[in-house]
């Protein structure tokens, strides 16, 4: 039965944040509030744990993670960018975009492109996952929580607790998140392409 924690949305408790840490550590699936919906989160090293993220979301092994990452440093050892890439990274996150870069070879295959060496790359607007990421001192692998048919994600704690208790070692409860997908901005390319409008603006790289 998954345990239930109620972190500051704000001010997020540094004791709850380590308790977080523990259960990740441990090879724990964890549902988290972000700046577009909830999210299933795990650790990159747990292959049981990225399994049951993808039996939860009812997908088969080809649906691709998101690493989730603090900063833009972080970032830099995962995705290779360029000065011009860098600069519309550096405008516009955090936020609630995910953005497929050409990633480094710190990136292990299973978790890239199957016909590119590319990988999708977050950095939330959103105080518990910063503080997450921070004790944790690497990046997350995630999934936006929408289950199988479902017309949006899960976006309250106490529904996902009902829903998925028994498959989930934590749900984060930090108040009531967004209702909405990640806006997806392609940046393999020599111009930035839309992949999927989310809730985050296109317009700051031209689409």
């Amino acid at each position: 039965m998954a345990q239930y924690f109620v972190i500051h949305a704000e001010n997020p408790q540094a004791r709850l944040i380590q308790h977080t840490v523990e259960i990740l550590r441990a090879g724990g699936v964890i549902a988290y509030p972000t700046d577009s919906s909830y999210a299933l989160g795990c650790m990159l090293g747990f292959k049981a744990a990225q399994d049951r993220i993808r039996q939860i979301r009812q997908v088969s092994d080809k649906q691709l993670f998101t690493l989730i990452c603090r900063n833009l440093s972080e970032l830099a050892n995962y995705a290779k960018v360029d000065n011009a890439q860098f600069r519309l990274l550096k405008a516009n996150t955090p936020g609630a975009y995910t953005f497929i870069l050409n990633a480094t070879r710190e990136v292990p295959k299973r978790l890239q492109h199957p016909k590119r060496n590319a990988v999708g790359i977050r950095v939330p607007n959103h105080p518990v996952v910063q503080a997450i990421l921070d004790a944790l001192g690497e990046p997350m692998l995630s999934m936006t929580l929408q289950i199988g048919e479902d017309e949006a994600p899960m976006h309250m704690a106490w529904e996902i607790r009902e829903r998925l208790e028994h498959q989930l070692a934590l749900v984060i409860d930090a108040e009531m998140t967004p209702i909405g997908l990640t806006t997806v901005i392609d940046l393999t390319a020599e111009t930035p392409q839309l992949i999927r409008q989310g809730v985050a603006d296109a317009a700051p790289f031209g689409l």
